[in-house]
């Protein structure tokens, strides 16, 4: 909760007039209590996870399959709706009750890394380095839990239901056990409890992590994809990889970027998965264009012998 009862008073103690940012975050949460400001993480995600995946699921469900099929990771899987809304109803309640009964005990926590509510807001530079550094705590420790829930023990009795999807959908990025859950959870946290942000960027955190999540299991690749730009990072089409192998998978662990599987050595199998498709593409487009001109050249004679 903001200290101040005016935003004449709140400007007094910052020494210059609010931005128009900081004046709207100020009539926003200046009465609200900052236990009730971090609660908002659960609709915030509830709201994300609903809407993050819906335009993909509807491509996949609406579109004629000839226009998606060369966007789709594993073109032949295709999900019926009520797959898709079988998904959504377990993960939803899922996220409720794990990720909602753990905010309802974990605000302590909050307070003692330094989340802070107040003003000033953070520069969109400040809240940009944070980020990164979230992503990249995230992925390193991410990377070595999930290695963890791919031994024996831990894939039998947990990651398994995760895997349930061997071709992932944008919808099915959070389906887990619940423990698994709460597990990742921890990485996700460990970001900002070394380095303390402001509540929004808190907020932002989940929401960009959460769209990652929902990008990589979507399914889908595309030329344009801005994601394209962003430097190692993985996408849909190699973190589709892991699932497609499933149990058995010892490749392409990390959530977000692709340099810790490289740096320890477990994106062999998809490297040379990705090799071996491409040359086999290179074969069949070497032997259509083969046929193409033996096609040329036999109508060219047969047209000759004619004339």
């Amino acid at each position: 909760m903001i200290p101040y009862a005016t935003a004449a008073e709140a400007e007094a103690a910052l020494g210059r007039a609010m931005t128009w940012a900081e004046a709207a975050w100020f009539r926003y949460s200046a009465a609200t209590p900052d236990y009730c400001l971090y609660c908002h993480n659960v609709v915030i995600l509830l709201v994300v996870y609903t809407l993050a995946p819906l335009p993909l699921a509807l491509l996949e469900l609406r579109a004629p399959a000839k226009l998606t099929s060369p966007y789709k990771v594993q073109p032949r899987v295709r999900l019926t709706a009520a797959e898709f809304l079988r998904c959504y109803k377990a993960t939803a309640r899922l996220l409720l009750l794990t990720v909602g009964a753990l905010q309802l005990v974990s605000y302590p926590a909050v307070r003692m890394v330094g989340i802070r509510t107040g003003l000033p807001l953070p520069s969109a530079g400040e809240a940009a380095a944070q980020l990164v550094v979230y992503f990249l705590v995230e992925d390193y420790l991410g990377y070595w839990l999930h290695r963890l829930l791919h031994t024996a023990w831990g894939y039998d009795r947990i990651h398994r239901v995760h895997h349930e999807y061997a071709a992932p959908i944008g919808y099915a990025a959070p389906y887990a056990h619940w423990a698994e859950v709460l597990i990742l959870g921890v990485p996700a946290f460990a970001g900002p409890a070394m380095v303390p942000c402001h509540m929004t960027t808190f907020w932002l955190w989940f929401v960009l992590r959460h769209v990652e999540a929902v990008d990589t299991h979507s399914g889908f690749t595309f030329p344009l994809s801005p994601t394209k730009f962003i430097p190692f990072y993985g996408g849909a089409e190699y973190h589709d990889y892991h699932h497609y192998v499933g149990r058995q998978s010892q490749s392409n662990f990390a959530s977000v970027f692709t340099f810790c599987d490289y740096i320890y050595g477990t994106d062999k199998g998809y490297r040379y998965h990705k090799q071996a498709a491409e040359s086999l593409a290179k074969q069949v487009k070497d032997m259509a264009m083969h046929n193409d001109e033996k096609a040329g050249g036999l109508a060219a004679f047969n047209g000759w012998k004619q004339d």
